[in-house]
């Protein structure tokens, strides 16, 4: 049957109206955790961890180790200066409850390498069955979606990473987005094994890649996270292509 043209018209405005405000609101469910396609990707690796800081408060780690969680990454320092409230105690207790354990470093564009190696190396033990040290490089504050030039980056992070391999006897593995990835590390610092963040979709190097760690949620929750007063809710979920051992082995190359 033959529809009037005004109706067809008006459909052609409406069915992709529709459709983005389907796409809003997905991206919305998605952003607020009620709905997280990744975790049925991330089911299927077999190593889970998580990465915590001061902001997810006091942690029962004995309680983490029994919801099938087998490593932890805890912020040690930030910068030339900063060390993290918690660093020593989640550190020590996470081990003292079987995880894997391993510190990582935020980068910060505003201060040398070579300081910034000093808080590190100043602050994190040097332990023969710890996860190899990371550094977190991506975008904060004034510097979200204000990259520095790659040049100013690269003078801090070369440094910095030399420092730390030289003490910790491996290559640091570097957290990185997407948006950070492309600026600073592409086709580069292939020594490093990467750990990405990707919280909506399983993620895919533009360099063709192959990334160590995934980073698939910032929103879970976990017994034993997040439930003393004014401590953040959620904890960063990830999981490891592979295994622990050949996490270890990867940064000793």
């Amino acid at each position: 049957m033959r529809r009037s043209l005004t109706r067809i018209r008006h459909s052609r405005f409406v069915v992709p109206g529709a459709a983005a405000v389907l796409a809003a609101v997905l991206a919305m469910l998605v952003a607020q955790g009620v709905l997280w396609p990744n975790r049925l990707f991330a089911a299927r690796y077999d190593v889970h961890g998580i990465d915590v800081s001061h902001h997810n408060g006091d942690i029962d780690w004995d309680r983490v180790a029994a919801q099938d969680i087998d490593f932890a990454y805890v912020k040690a320092t930030e910068g030339s200066a900063h060390t993290d409230e918690l660093f020593t105690e989640n550190w020590v207790r996470a081990r003292e409850a079987g995880l894997a354990v391993g510190a990582y470093h935020f980068l910060s564009f505003e201060s040398s390498g070579e300081d910034q190696a000093a808080n590190v190396v100043g602050t994190v033990p040097s332990a023969p069955d710890a996860l190899p040290l990371v550094v977190d490089l991506e975008p904060y504050g004034p510097f979200t979606g204000n990259l520095p030039p790659a040049g100013e980056v690269r003078a801090i992070l070369d440094p910095l990473l030399t420092a730390l391999e030289d003490h910790y006897g491996q290559p640091p593995v570097i957290y990185t987005t997407r948006e950070a990835y492309d600026a600073y590390l592409a086709g580069s610092y292939r020594r490093n094994p990467v750990w990405i963040r990707a919280v909506a979709l399983p993620p895919r190097l533009p360099d063709g890649r192959a990334w160590t760690i995934w980073q698939y949620s910032h929103r879970d929750t976990l017994d034993g996270v997040g439930q003393d007063a004014g401590a953040e809710p959620y904890v960063d979920m990830n999981v490891i292509d592979g295994t622990l051992a050949q996490l270890r082995a990867d940064a000793g190359e």
